[in-house]
């Protein structure tokens, strides 16, 4: 879990310019990295934590335009506030005044005039309070999604595997004679095979983030590493992607030297095949696709180059899983996990993915993975 950087910001609400001045003063000779928000009325206070988003507000109860009561419940009620530590500050001593702050959800009360101890106190209760309640959170929002991350694909394999099977079958022994209902069958397999992949692409890419968590589990796994040769391997994994996207015509190999790389067979296969797949998809047929491979002492290299809408550095910059780039402009299959996934799989070999790119004109995209002699 991401662990959160110290640095607070605060959020001072009070019409008194002389508390305003005390307590900035405290917070500012007691911590370092601190931000300090100043707000004259409740009604400039709310604007400010919305724009801000502080760590924690200290806030006066009677003030005019809004009052402290009124600043609470506006902020209680807006999604990016309402988990925000809340500390009243008030010269009343009445306990029906605490109880009504404390039932709209303020965490604590201090009555004016407070020592330095008793402010300090109250504001560090409250921020170890709201970390434990952050960590707490992440912690069951990340096995959420370790969940579904694992789950998910294996309860869609099974009726996947069914609809694969069964409209092979029907294609394949039933003559139907009326060419659409043929059409149609045939784009019920080929949909079950993009959602099979991607399924398949879910499960790869959770034990990959498992073993990039787990460097001991990975060289557990990795004991008896296969090596392999890489001519073969692109020369008909190229030609395959080629006659997919009936662009045979487009690839232009130049394999100078085949090397013993440190990667089994499927892996790189599996690295190589979704660096093609978006190297055709995002160009245009009748544009070339370079395969080309070199070497130097320690790595063997293989760069793939498409001449297509290219990538922006931002966009190369936020490769990761889900994320894919200008969807509503370029239709898209999958999820964007291929180029994570190539990525992943690389840096776990002891190698490395770099794209590099010219928006509306290339990208290109060079493996290196280790070699041995």
């Amino acid at each position: 879990m991401k662990e959160r950087i110290k640095f607070h910001k605060y959020l001072i609400i009070d019409d008194s310019k002389y508390f305003r001045k005390l307590i900035k003063f405290i917070l500012k000779k007691s911590q370092e990295n601190i931000q300090i928000f100043e707000a004259e009325n409740g009604k400039v206070g709310v604007q400010l934590a919305l724009k801000h988003l502080p760590d924690l507000v200290i806030c006066d109860i009677m003030m005019p335009e809004l009052d402290g009561y009124g600043v609470l419940q506006a902020l209680r009620e807006h999604p990016t506030t309402q988990s925000i530590p809340f500390i009243f500050l008030s010269s009343r001593v009445d306990k029906a005044d605490q109880r009504h702050g404390m039932e709209l959800g303020a965490d604590d009360y201090l009555t004016k005039p407070f020592t330095k101890e008793e402010l300090l106190g109250a504001i560090a209760a409250r921020l170890k309070k709201y970390e434990l309640f952050y960590r707490q959170s992440q912690k069951e929002l990340d096995e959420l999604r370790d969940h579904l991350t694992h789950s998910l694909p294996h309860e869609l394999h099974t009726p996947l595997t069914g609809i694969l099977g069964l409209s092979r079958v029907i294609l394949d022994v039933y003559h139907i004679e009326d060419p659409r209902v043929v059409e149609m069958i045939n784009m019920i397999h080929n949909s079950a095979q993009v959602l099979y992949r991607l399924t398949q692409n879910f499960l790869l890419y959770a034990e990959l983030e498992i073993l990039s968590n787990d460097p001991e589990k990975f060289q557990k796994v990795n004991i008896f590493q296969e090596s392999t040769f890489t001519e073969e391997i692109i020369t008909n994994l190229a030609k395959k992607k080629g006659e997919k996207y009936q662009r045979k015509a487009d690839i232009y190999l130049s394999i100078t030297q085949d090397k013993f790389i440190k990667i089994s067979a499927p892996k790189f296969e599996k690295i190589l095949e979704e660096i093609l797949d978006n190297a055709f998809k995002f160009s245009q047929p009748g544009t070339p696709i370079e395969i080309k491979t070199h070497t130097d002492d320690v790595f063997w290299k293989i760069d793939v180059i498409d001449y297509g809408k290219g990538m922006s550095p931002s966009e190369i910059e936020r490769i990761g899983a889900y994320v894919q780039f200008q969807r509503k402009l370029y239709e898209q299959q999958g999820s964007g996990l291929g180029l994570i996934i190539a990525k992943r799989l690389t840096e776990l070999y002891g190698g490395e993915l770099i794209i590099s790119s010219i928006p509306g004109q290339q990208t290109m995209v060079t493996i290196s993975l280790p070699w041995e002699s």
